[in-house]
């Protein structure tokens, strides 16, 4: 007589999980930095609240691209800007914070690459911009104080990228990071 398995019960078992070469290559460097087999490691970023946005559609695919250029040495991916806010015009893009290390020379080339295969975001262009994550005590330019307030958090292989934005929420709150504004455009600057 074969047993009959309740709703309840949990079985275990192996399943493949198809996932691109550059995205694999980052999920394993995130395990190892965290010690963590790459098994443990996608169990709980699977299991981890708030990582729904970049689980499919055009976030996903965005992230993935991002993933595929740049393997392990992808730190994060946010999206900010415009659409972030709800402010987005008809001609809006999406702009994509592409956060890599500093073994990553940021030139112009990753650009080109990028635009080779151009990606849309409900129906809207992404524009990439490529940056290093700021040292500790690094000045801290307008893009971050921007993504700081508004971006979204799609994938990190860490928690140095939300740790770091909270650094400069920390200072924009505290009075030392102003936004200010000369001939209409705004700009960041630190306030000692």
């Amino acid at each position: 007589m074969k047993k009959k398995v309740l709703s309840s019960e949990i079985r275990s078992g192996r399943f493949l999980l198809r996932i691109s070469p550059g995205l694999h290559a980052a999920l394993r460097e995130a395990a190892a930095a965290q010690g963590l087999s790459l098994n443990d490691y996608c169990a709980r970023k699977l299991a981890a609240p708030g990582d729904s946005l970049a689980a499919g559609g055009d976030a996903g695919r965005a992230v993935e691209r991002a993933a595929d250029l740049f393997g392990g040495s992808l730190v994060g991916v946010m999206a900010f800007g415009s659409w972030t806010r709800g402010e987005a015009a008809d001609t809006s893009d999406i702009d994509l914070l592409v956060v890599v290390d500093r073994r990553v020379a940021l030139r112009r080339e990753l650009y080109r690459v990028w635009d080779e295969v151009p990606m849309t975001w409900e129906g809207r262009p992404i524009e990439p911009h490529f940056v290093h994550l700021p040292e500790p005590g690094e000045r801290v330019t307008g893009i971050w104080a921007e993504v700081a307030l508004d971006g979204i958090v799609l994938f990190e292989r860490d928690l140095r990228l939300s740790a770091r934005l909270a650094q400069v929420r920390h200072k924009i709150l505290s009075g030392r990071l102003v936004r200010r504004i000369a001939h209409g455009q705004p700009y960041w600057s630190e306030v000692a």
